[in-house]
């Protein structure tokens, strides 16, 4: 027998503390569903929010979270497939990425490819207050609402049968590491067998030392701390070498270790997944001649400072090209 209520946490903005309210439960129409929620990440731009450190207004008080997987408990006769035209129906696992574009603005109707880009888009877990109805709009909760004729731009993507919840949960962050190396590759930055460096051993930095496998690199180092659990992590997951920055703790020392493990050239591809200011200028002096660094995540997060950045672009020879992978 099902409650009659759901909880839902709250945050009323930066520094607040979570507050647990309880929410009825909603009619489901046609084109809609609920997602009882199995697993939720808790992402840097969650914390970031938390902190105030977001660039644009939001809708306080609201529900974060958005890297979530669920199961289908409740479905409209009309919610029938997912969005690649799979299936659904009561019982199903399913992950949904945040961003809905509103598929109306000039970069929705013009560059569809770039959704991130639109001048109007809807986050679950972000831009959807929780006074708007039914107040199921995150990942910090129970349940999660999903409406295809409400918010059009909704996707729900099907999981695997046999796809433990928690893994579903990492599908949203490893789909931005995915989006990372496919826009290298647009950029003439990324082909098969190019040797890649991540920067940084969190969540994003794992799963982008597996993305760049998976998706042709000859070889993957990476950057990071600790040892333990984080840089075995990323040799577990096909990392061939890590240099520990707890260890090597001078820049200079970490650029000489991996010019020494890749050969002396330098890296084909830097991608930083830190965040950390100081990480693009010496991501910079791990490239051979004419490759590229990428940052992904928001550039907010890091402050990057672009002129010292141009500093070691320029300095005496042209060293590398620079490209933002970020989600808004």
């Amino acid at each position: 027998m099902r409650n009659s209520t759901i909880r839902v946490a709250t945050f009323a903005g930066p520094g607040a503390e979570p507050v647990i309210r309880s929410v009825e439960w909603p009619k489901i129409p046609k084109n809609a569903a609920l997602i009882q929620i199995g697993a939720c990440g808790v992402c840097g731009t969650d914390l970031h929010i938390l902190k105030g450190h977001w660039p644009k207004p939001l809708p306080w008080p609201f529900t974060l979270g958005h890297e979530l997987g669920g199961v289908i408990v409740e479905a409209g006769a009309e919610f029938t497939e997912d969005f690649m035209g799979k299936p659904l129906g009561v019982g199903a696992k399913v992950m949904i990425p945040p961003l809905m574009p509103c598929g109306r603005c000039y970069y929705c109707l013009h560059y569809p490819e770039r959704a991130n880009k639109c001048l109007t888009p809807v986050y679950y877990g972000r831009y959807l207050g929780f006074d708007k109805p039914p107040h199921l709009w995150g990942g910090f909760a129970e349940y999660v609402y999903v409406d295809l004729d409400l918010l059009p731009g909704t996707k729900v993507y099907k999981l695997p049968d046999d796809m433990p919840l928690r893994l579903g949960s990492l599908s949203e962050p490893l789909t931005s590491c995915v989006r990372a190396f496919n826009r290298a590759i647009r950029a003439g930055g990324f082909t098969w067998g190019d040797t890649v460096v991540i920067q940084g051993s969190g969540p994003i930095g794992i799963l982008a030392v597996a993305a760049a496998q998976e998706m042709g690199a000859g070889r993957v180092i990476g950057v990071g701390a600790p040892e333990e659990p984080r840089l075995k992590l990323a040799r577990k997951f096909g990392a061939e070498a890590t240099v520990d920055i707890e260890e090597v703790t001078e820049p200079q020392q970490r650029i000489t270790r991996v010019r020494d493990i890749v050969g002396g050239f330098g890296a084909d591809v830097v991608m930083d997944c830190s965040g950390h200011p100081s990480a693009g200028p010496e991501g910079v002096e791990m490239l051979r001649d004419w490759r590229h660094l990428y940052r992904d995540g928001p550039v907010h997060r890091c402050r990057l400072d672009r002129h010292v950045l141009a500093s070691h672009l320029h300095q005496g020879h042209q060293r590398a090209g620079l490209l933002g992978v970020h989600r808004k």
